[in-house]
C-alpha cells in the first residue's frame, strides 16, 4: 500500500486543493480518516467494495454484523437511498446538518452491504464542511463509521496525529482538522411509525 497521505484541513475554510487530493483517494478505492461534527470517523466511497471491505476487515467485522452508515451532502439527495416519508423528512429538516444518524427504509440503489436485517440504513450530514465537500467532489456518499479507541478508558481517539500514528499502515489518507470530539452522533430510528431515539449521543433532537 503507498504511504499514507496526512494533510491539515481548516474546518470551516479547507484547501479546496487538498480535499481534491483526497477525493482522488477515495475515487481509487482508497480509505480515508477525516473528521466530522462528533468524533473522527473512517470511510470510503459507498459504491467500491473492495474499500467497504477493507473498512470491514480493519473494524474486524463480518458482513453480517455490518451496521455502517453513510454520510450524503445534504437532503435533496437522501430520496435517492431512502424512503422517507413527509413527516420524517420534516424531521430532519429541522435537525440536519446536525450530529444525527437517522435510520430510514433503504432503497434498492443502497449497496447490499448497507442495507440492515430490518432493511433500513443509516444516514448522516454532518455539520462539517469537510465531509460535505468530499461527498459533493466525489458524486457518491460515503461510509462512515466512527473510529473507536482500544484503550479501556478513552471510547474516542481525539487528538489526529495520534490517529495518525495508529492508523497510518492501514489507511491512505488522514485529515486532520483539529481536535476530535468524544461524543457520538445521536441516533433516530424513523423505520417506524414515530421516531425513536435508540442512542442519545452530542445531537439533542428538536421536534
Amino acid at each position: 500500500m503507498p504511504e499514507c497521505i496526512y494533510i491539515q484541513a481548516h474546518p470551516q475554510n479547507p484547501n479546496l486543493r487538498d480535499l481534491n487530493r483526497a477525493v482522488e483517494v477515495l475515487q481509487r478505492g482508497g480509505v480515508v480518516i477525516y473528521p466530522t461534527d462528533t468524533v473522527y470517523g473512517i470511510g470510503c466511497d459507498i459504491t467500491n467494495t473492495k474499500a467497504v471491505e477493507r473498512v470491514m476487515k480493519l473494524k474486524g467485522l463480518k458482513p453480517k454484523d455490518v451496521n455502517f452508515s453513510f454520510i450524503c451532502k445534504d437532503l435533496s439527495n437522501i430520496a435517492d437511498y431512502a424512503k422517507v416519508s413527509n413527516p420524517t423528512f420534516k424531521l430532519m429538516k429541522k435537525n440536519l446538518p446536525g450530529p444525527f444518524t437517522f435510520i430510514l427504509p433503504g432503497l434498492h440503489r443502497v449497496p447490499d452491504y448497507f442495507i440492515s436485517k430490518r432493511k433500513t440504513v443509516g444516514i448522516r450530514i454532518p455539520d462539517h464542511r469537510v465531509p460535505i465537500e468530499l461527498v459533493d467532489r466525489l458524486g457518491n456518499p460515503i461510509l462512515t463509521t466512527s473510529l473507536k479507541d482500544d484503550d479501556k478508558l478513552v471510547e474516542y481517539t481525539t487528538d489526529p496525529k495520534q490517529i495518525y500514528e495508529n492508523y497510518h499502515n492501514l489507511v491512505d489518507m488522514v485529515i486532520d482538522a483539529g481536535a476530535g470530539g468524544n461524543i457520538p452522533s445521536t441516533i433516530v430510528d424513523c423505520s417506524g411509525d414515530e421516531p425513536i431515539i435508540v442512542r442519545e449521543g452530542l445531537g439533542e433532537l428538536v421536534w
